[in-house]
């Protein structure tokens, strides 16, 4: 008798599993879904990236060629074309190209709110801060002092990829607004920096030598040339930009 109450009781736990199973079912079936979507989602969203950063190198390269030919009107409608896509590295050169043309048109506002937006899509500090530098120097006969400081100071700091021009650049500006103390001890840290280039160090000292001297004042206009704007990007190890070539991308940042 016990054994057929057994079955009858393992008929109805299997009934009971049933009935749970048929009811998970649609459950597990949705969640699969839904990880199938999202799946093909971000392959897709991958997808898009790499077409939309090879049209970007496409386009590129064809606007920084046109432009090496002299023909800034056509290569700054062929930058915006660029811009278009949307891709972040390329959109911040870009947009620092078209900065730079701007800049030799003599139209210093337009080129400075290009350069700041290059900085805002640029993807890292390599690139962004010089975008930032370049919009500093254009308004460093311009704008005052606290402004120009601005700019330059949070570039200045430790990790940042050109801190040793922001700070020589900071270092003349603070000259130029009589801040002499100041910008001697900024000069003195620049010829300790170990990452500073040797002919930066040479002006830093030559700067103190000026500063002590008492004809600092003169100091702004002999270093402005030497200045200029920033060295062309070298990027590091494994951070070039998809479909960019070395030269190219020396030569999209060095405009």
């Amino acid at each position: 008798m016990s054994d057929v109450f057994d079955e009858v009781e393992e008929q109805l736990r299997s009934e009971q599993y049933m009935v749970m199973a048929r009811r998970a079912v649609p459950w597990i079936i949705g969640t699969l879904a839904a990880a199938l979507v999202i799946a093909v989602g971000v392959y897709g969203y991958l997808d898009y990236q790499t077409k939309q950063a090879g049209k970007a190198a496409e386009s590129y390269g064809q606007a920084l060629e046109t432009y090496t030919k002299g023909d800034k009107a056509a290569a700054f409608t062929e930058f915006q074309t660029v811009i278009n896509v949307g891709s972040g590295g390329y959109k911040a050169l870009a947009l620092m190209q078209q900065g730079a043309i701007r800049l030799e048109q003599d139209k210093t506002a337009e080129a400075v709110t290009l350069f700041d937006a290059a900085a805002k899509a640029a993807p890292n500090l390599i690139i962004g801060d010089a975008a930032r530098l370049k919009s500093a120097f254009a308004v460093m006969d311009t704008a005052p002092y606290s402004e120009i400081e601005k700019r330059l100071k949070p570039l200045t700091e430790v990790k940042h990829p050109y801190r040793p021009t922001a700070i020589e650049a900071l270092a003349l500006a603070k000259i130029a607004a009589g801040k002499v103390a100041e910008a001697k001890s900024d000069l003195n840290v620049l010829t300790l920096l170990p990452d500073a280039p040797d002919a930066m160090r040479q002006r830093a000292n030559a700067a103190i030598s000026l500063i002590d001297a008492g004809t600092a004042k003169s100091m702004p206009q002999v270093a402005k040339a030497a200045l200029a704007l920033p060295k062309p990007i070298t990027l590091p190890a494994g951070a070039m930009i998809p479909g960019l070539t070395a030269p190219q991308a020396q030569a999209g940042a060095a405009q």
